[in-house]
């Protein structure tokens, strides 16, 4: 048994998609951003960073922090969502990376700025619409001869997809991309993506290109 320490963010819910992908039982503890509940003592023990999502796996006592570690731990717990093959490994890791420091921070950034406070600051509302742009054409152009952004559906697929979620959020638009919006549109529809897209409470239907 798992506990997931969790919010409704992009973040949080690579973790619960991916636990609902491997089938891996877990509970789920909420974490209130916005009554601060990420600085208590009680979840800084288990997140030193206090941030969101963490997990605390009571089959090993581990406890882990950092969504994209998180995820390469429970794909090597499970065996599963994480090519084995050396080339494919690499290629998996390195797009993984990928997402930590540039969909994440950046698409975040953009969240801030551009839907948060709008106004405030043109010159970062620019510069980080601009990056998210580019990035989303780097996802667009590596998805162009392949189903999944290393082939096989993967954790890979899972860190970047809810970050592209939020498209609305931030004023792109997913159709100018087709490559994302066919790869965005089939992980979608996948169930276990349904469920874990609703933790750690329903925050509505998943947002669909052309709605």
């Amino acid at each position: 048994m798992i506990d997931l320490y969790t919010s409704p963010t992009p973040n949080g819910r690579k973790v619960s998609i991916a636990l609902e992908e491997l089938g891996v039982d877990y509970t789920v503890k909420p974490i209130s951003l916005g009554k601060d509940e990420q600085h208590a003592p009680e979840f800084l023990a288990i997140s030193p960073n206090g941030k969101i999502p963490a997990i605390v796996d009571h089959d090993t006592g581990n406890t882990m922090m950092e969504s994209g570690a998180i995820l390469l731990y429970l794909a090597d717990k499970t065996g599963q969502l994480m090519p084995t093959e050396p080339v494919r490994y690499w290629q998996a890791l390195e797009w993984l990376m990928w997402q930590m420091a540039g969909p994440g921070p950046m698409l975040g950034q953009v969240h801030h700025f551009v839907k948060f406070n709008a106004g405030k600051s043109a010159y970062a509302e620019e510069r980080y619409l601009a990056e998210g742009q580019r990035l989303y054409g780097v996802l667009d152009r590596r998805l162009a001869e392949r189903e999944y952004i290393v082939d096989e559906y993967s954790i890979v697929d899972i860190a970047v997809w809810p970050w592209i979620s939020r498209f609305n959020w931030q004023t792109i638009d997913i159709t100018a991309f087709p490559n994302v919006t066919r790869w965005y549109t089939a992980i979608a529809g996948r169930p276990a993506v349904q469920r874990g897209y609703s933790i750690p409470r329903d925050a509505g239907p998943i947002p669909m290109p052309g709605d």
